[in-house]
């Protein structure tokens, strides 16, 4: 049986995330007109109040300052969190961060999490993740034509990527190569670790998008970051920075994505949540056309759905949460692949609502609408396109089936016995059906 419940003690800090979130955070949305390092020193006394309840980077292992947490508590918290783009910021939670730093825990050598890991997890660096490339498919790895080759006791990058996240603020990335070509696809590349100041590095520009248009350098995105463009021009890498071992790229990537996209999801049910309370608010408050807009029909309709939709998509989140739990993720698969598709779906149909009753003020910068809007159709590309996901799904499914030949007889048969039936020509009590 499915069991998603905890403990008295989890929920009471489940409890004090979201007054937090509502009281501290929510806030933090309104500042403008500030630098990084001034926004840092807001950040600063939040954060250590999430530490001071011991919630801080709740996605590591205890030895690295996490709780022990499992795949179902840490989507109750993240479905928290997610409510406010600032949320993963202040909990120590946020992207590419969280996921590199898992990926440092877990394949990194003692000197590498010296180096990288620690000052990561105090705040002194920031990372980005270098995979997707411009001219080959970001949703099949496999395809990755950024080299690394051989050179003494390293290896020389070539190439250029894009959508880097958080490439122009970093201090260093985790950057995906094919370094063996010859090999079998999902073990010609590996991940190294690249500080952003390496010669022959070049950082082109942040990539222009629905959530920057402005695609500035370095410009200071309060509770985001950019999607940078690198080009890699004989950059050297060390054998002492290969994270892992060569040729377990593909690897690490699914071991970083799979269960991260519990988190994801839960963040996208959390902005789904916040929307859809004020769609509910607007309804009970907006008069027009002789009533509240909550007694019109349609109104009715998409609050139902709503509601409908997000449950589904919690349910499925936390049963794949908990099946990573009790099998691994490995054996989740299928359930993780239909919640990045059906959670994506579901905000953006959530947040489309929710604007669509709120009219011009929706579409407006006065409501956080709109914003949550562009950041949710993203949803639908980042790690691996939803159409990607569906085939994956499918695909897994249809392998549990066997083709079989229907008889030529059967139809007429079955034909046959019901013209019997209903002319009472058979005697039903004789089958023991």
């Amino acid at each position: 049986m499915w069991d998603f419940s905890t403990e008295p003690e989890f929920e009471a800090k489940l409890q004090w995330m979201r007054e937090f979130v509502e009281t501290e955070v929510y806030p933090l949305e309104a500042v403008e007109g500030v630098t990084e390092e001034e926004f840092d020193r807001l950040l600063a006394p939040l954060r250590d109040q999430v530490k001071d309840q011991g919630l801080w980077a709740a996605h590591l292992p205890p030895e690295l300052g996490g709780q022990g947490f499992d795949a179902v508590e840490l989507g109750l918290m993240n479905e928290i969190t997610g409510r406010s783009v600032f949320g993963p910021v202040v909990f120590g939670s946020q992207a590419p961060d969280a996921g590199n730093a898992e990926l440092l825990a877990a394949s990194g050598t003692e000197a590498q999490k010296d180096r990288w890991l620690y000052p990561l997890l105090a705040g002194d660096l920031k990372s980005g993740f270098s995979m997707t490339e411009p001219h080959t498919a970001g949703s099949d790895p496999t395809l990755l034509a950024t080299t690394a080759t051989r050179d003494g006791d390293g290896w020389r990058i070539n190439g250029r990527k894009w959508f880097t996240s958080s490439g122009s603020t970093a201090d260093f990335l985790i950057v995906m190569v094919v370094s063996d070509p010859d090999a079998p696809p999902r073990s010609r590349a590996s991940m190294m670790l690249v500080p952003t100041d390496a010669p022959g590095l070049t950082i082109l520009r942040d990539v222009p998008t629905m959530e920057d248009p402005d695609g500035e350098i370095g410009r200071f995105r309060a509770g985001g970051f950019g999607h940078a463009e690198i080009l890699y021009e004989d950059v050297f890498v060390p054998d002492s920075d290969v994270l892992g071992a060569p040729g377990e790229g593909f690897l690490l990537a699914q071991r970083r994505l799979g269960p991260g996209r519990i988190q994801h999801c839960m963040r996208w049910l959390g902005q789904s949540q916040r929307a859809f309370e004020m769609l509910c608010e607007r309804a009970v408050s907006r008069y027009a056309h002789g009533s509240l807009l909550s007694e019109k029909g349609v109104v009715r309709e998409w609050v139902a759905n709503s509601a409908a939709e997000m449950q589904a998509a919690r349910l499925m989140t936390l049963h794949a949460a908990w099946k990573i739990d009790k099998e691994g993720a490995r054996n989740a698969r299928q359930e993780i692949g239909m919640i990045k598709y059906y959670g994506a779906e579901v905000m953006i149909n959530v947040i489309d609502r929710a604007i669509q009753l709120h009219g011009g003020l929706g579409y407006s910068t006065d409501l956080p609408l709109e914003s949550m809007y562009r950041n949710a159709r993203a949803a639908r590309i980042y790690d691996g396109a939803d159409e990607v996901h569906r085939e994956n799904v499918a695909r897994r499914i249809l392998a549990g089936f066997e083709p079989h030949e229907i008889p030529s007889e059967y139809v007429p048969a079955r034909k046959e016995f019901a013209r019997k039936k209903f002319e009472g020509l058979v005697d039903m009590t004789a089958l023991n059906l």
